[in-house]
Protein backbone atom coordinates (compact mmCIF):
# COMPACT_ATOMS: atom_id res chain seq x y z
CA UNK A 1 0.00 0.00 0.00
CA UNK A 2 2.88 2.36 0.74
CA UNK A 3 4.16 1.90 -2.83
CA UNK A 4 0.71 2.64 -4.27
CA UNK A 5 0.43 5.84 -2.26
CA UNK A 6 3.59 7.15 -3.94
CA UNK A 7 2.14 7.02 -7.48
CA UNK A 8 1.63 10.58 -8.77
CA UNK A 9 -2.08 11.45 -8.93
CA UNK A 10 -3.14 8.45 -6.85
CA UNK A 11 -5.06 10.74 -4.48
CA UNK A 12 -7.79 10.94 -7.16
CA UNK A 13 -8.34 7.18 -6.89
CA UNK A 14 -9.81 4.87 -4.27
CA UNK A 15 -6.94 2.52 -3.53
CA UNK A 16 -7.53 -0.98 -2.21
CA UNK A 17 -4.79 -3.53 -1.63
CA UNK A 18 -6.18 -7.05 -1.82
CA UNK A 19 -4.06 -9.35 0.31
CA UNK A 20 -3.22 -12.72 -1.21
CA UNK A 21 -5.71 -15.32 -0.09
CA UNK A 22 -3.35 -17.87 1.51
CA UNK A 23 -1.32 -16.65 4.53
CA UNK A 24 1.53 -18.68 6.00
CA UNK A 25 4.52 -18.33 8.35
CA UNK A 26 8.02 -17.88 6.95
CA UNK A 27 10.11 -20.73 8.37
CA UNK A 28 13.17 -18.75 9.43
CA UNK A 29 11.63 -15.51 10.60
CA UNK A 30 8.12 -16.47 11.65
CA UNK A 31 6.81 -13.47 9.71
CA UNK A 32 3.34 -13.87 8.28
CA UNK A 33 3.26 -13.53 4.50
CA UNK A 34 0.76 -14.61 1.88
CA UNK A 35 0.64 -16.33 -1.47
CA UNK A 36 -2.01 -16.43 -4.16
CA UNK A 37 -1.59 -20.16 -4.73
CA UNK A 38 0.63 -23.17 -5.10
CA UNK A 39 0.51 -25.80 -7.82
CA UNK A 40 -1.78 -28.00 -5.66
CA UNK A 41 -5.34 -27.86 -7.04
CA UNK A 42 -4.25 -24.93 -9.20
CA UNK A 43 -7.42 -24.66 -11.31
CA UNK A 44 -9.62 -24.58 -8.21
CA UNK A 45 -7.37 -22.01 -6.55
CA UNK A 46 -7.46 -19.75 -9.61
CA UNK A 47 -11.24 -19.60 -9.55
CA UNK A 48 -11.31 -19.18 -5.75
CA UNK A 49 -8.88 -16.28 -6.04
CA UNK A 50 -10.85 -14.62 -8.85
CA UNK A 51 -14.09 -14.94 -6.86
CA UNK A 52 -12.34 -13.48 -3.81
CA UNK A 53 -11.18 -10.43 -5.78
CA UNK A 54 -14.61 -10.02 -7.45
CA UNK A 55 -16.29 -10.01 -4.03
CA UNK A 56 -14.01 -7.21 -2.87
CA UNK A 57 -14.51 -5.15 -6.03
CA UNK A 58 -18.29 -5.50 -5.77
CA UNK A 59 -18.17 -3.64 -2.45
CA UNK A 60 -17.46 -0.44 -4.43
CA UNK A 61 -20.52 0.68 -6.39
CA UNK A 62 -20.38 1.73 -10.04
CA UNK A 63 -19.67 3.89 -11.87
CA UNK A 64 -16.01 3.27 -11.39
CA UNK A 65 -12.75 3.14 -13.27
CA UNK A 66 -11.13 -0.10 -12.21
CA UNK A 67 -7.41 -0.70 -12.66
CA UNK A 68 -5.74 -3.83 -11.33
CA UNK A 69 -2.11 -3.44 -10.32
CA UNK A 70 0.12 -6.36 -9.44
CA UNK A 71 3.74 -6.67 -8.36
CA UNK A 72 5.75 -9.88 -8.70
CA UNK A 73 3.48 -12.87 -8.01
CA UNK A 74 0.52 -10.46 -7.78
CA UNK A 75 0.86 -9.64 -11.48
CA UNK A 76 -0.70 -12.95 -12.51
CA UNK A 77 -3.65 -12.25 -10.23
CA UNK A 78 -4.04 -8.73 -11.62
CA UNK A 79 -4.28 -10.15 -15.15
CA UNK A 80 -6.67 -12.90 -14.03
CA UNK A 81 -8.91 -10.42 -12.22
CA UNK A 82 -8.99 -8.05 -15.20
CA UNK A 83 -9.60 -10.69 -17.87
CA UNK A 84 -13.19 -10.49 -19.03
CA UNK A 85 -14.08 -7.89 -16.38
CA UNK A 86 -15.10 -4.25 -16.68
CA UNK A 87 -11.57 -3.16 -15.76
CA UNK A 88 -10.16 -0.13 -17.55
CA UNK A 89 -6.51 -1.02 -17.07
CA UNK A 90 -3.83 -3.38 -15.79
CA UNK A 91 -0.50 -2.27 -14.35
CA UNK A 92 1.99 -5.13 -14.10
CA UNK A 93 5.37 -4.81 -12.41
CA UNK A 94 7.90 -7.62 -12.41
CA UNK A 95 5.66 -10.53 -13.39
CA UNK A 96 4.30 -12.26 -16.46
CA UNK A 97 0.90 -13.05 -17.93
CA UNK A 98 -0.31 -16.39 -16.58
CA UNK A 99 -0.21 -18.99 -19.37
CA UNK A 100 -3.82 -20.14 -19.01
CA UNK A 101 -5.07 -16.72 -20.14
CA UNK A 102 -3.69 -17.38 -23.62
CA UNK A 103 -5.51 -20.73 -23.85
CA UNK A 104 -8.84 -19.04 -24.58
CA UNK A 105 -9.93 -15.85 -26.33
CA UNK A 106 -8.53 -13.08 -24.18
CA UNK A 107 -10.26 -9.81 -23.35
CA UNK A 108 -8.09 -7.29 -21.48
CA UNK A 109 -8.07 -3.52 -21.05
CA UNK A 110 -4.93 -1.46 -21.82
CA UNK A 111 -1.83 -2.70 -20.00
CA UNK A 112 1.31 -1.04 -18.60
CA UNK A 113 4.18 -3.44 -17.96
CA UNK A 114 7.18 -2.48 -15.83
CA UNK A 115 10.52 -4.28 -15.82
CA UNK A 116 13.89 -3.41 -14.34
CA UNK A 117 17.00 -3.82 -16.47
CA UNK A 118 18.50 -5.97 -13.70
CA UNK A 119 15.32 -7.99 -13.13
CA UNK A 120 16.13 -11.67 -12.58
CA UNK A 121 12.69 -13.32 -12.54
CA UNK A 122 10.74 -11.44 -15.19
CA UNK A 123 13.29 -11.70 -17.96
CA UNK A 124 13.57 -9.61 -21.11
CA UNK A 125 12.41 -12.65 -23.11
CA UNK A 126 9.28 -13.01 -20.96
CA UNK A 127 8.54 -9.30 -21.39
CA UNK A 128 8.98 -9.54 -25.15
CA UNK A 129 6.68 -12.57 -25.33
CA UNK A 130 4.02 -10.89 -23.18
CA UNK A 131 4.10 -7.67 -25.21
CA UNK A 132 3.83 -9.61 -28.47
CA UNK A 133 0.86 -11.70 -27.32
CA UNK A 134 -0.94 -8.91 -25.44
CA UNK A 135 -0.57 -6.54 -28.39
CA UNK A 136 -2.85 -8.87 -30.33
CA UNK A 137 -5.74 -8.14 -27.93
CA UNK A 138 -5.11 -4.74 -26.31
CA UNK A 139 -2.93 -1.64 -26.12
CA UNK A 140 0.35 -2.32 -24.31
CA UNK A 141 2.92 0.15 -23.04
CA UNK A 142 6.12 -0.60 -21.17
CA UNK A 143 8.35 1.07 -18.63
CA UNK A 144 11.88 -0.30 -18.67
CA UNK A 145 13.81 1.26 -15.80
CA UNK A 146 17.25 1.05 -14.25
CA UNK A 147 16.70 -1.37 -11.39
CA UNK A 148 15.82 -4.88 -10.38
CA UNK A 149 12.74 -6.61 -8.99
CA UNK A 150 11.53 -3.47 -7.25
CA UNK A 151 9.41 -0.35 -7.36
CA UNK A 152 11.22 2.75 -8.56
CA UNK A 153 10.35 6.40 -8.98
CA UNK A 154 10.52 5.99 -12.74
CA UNK A 155 7.94 3.20 -12.65
CA UNK A 156 5.69 5.17 -10.29
CA UNK A 157 5.80 8.10 -12.74
CA UNK A 158 4.84 5.81 -15.62
CA UNK A 159 2.00 4.34 -13.54
CA UNK A 160 0.77 7.85 -12.75
CA UNK A 161 0.73 8.78 -16.44
CA UNK A 162 -1.08 5.53 -17.27
CA UNK A 163 -3.75 6.25 -14.65
CA UNK A 164 -4.24 9.84 -15.76
CA UNK A 165 -4.75 8.70 -19.38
Amino acid sequence: MSELRQIPGIERWTVVAVQALHPFYMNRTGAIVASWMTSLDRELAIEDNRAYVRAIVEQFPPPRQLVFLGFSQGVAMAYRAAAGSQATGVIALGGDVPPELFDAPLQLPPVLIGRGTREEWYTADKLENDVKRLSEVTEVSTCIYDGGHEWTGEFREAAGRFLSA
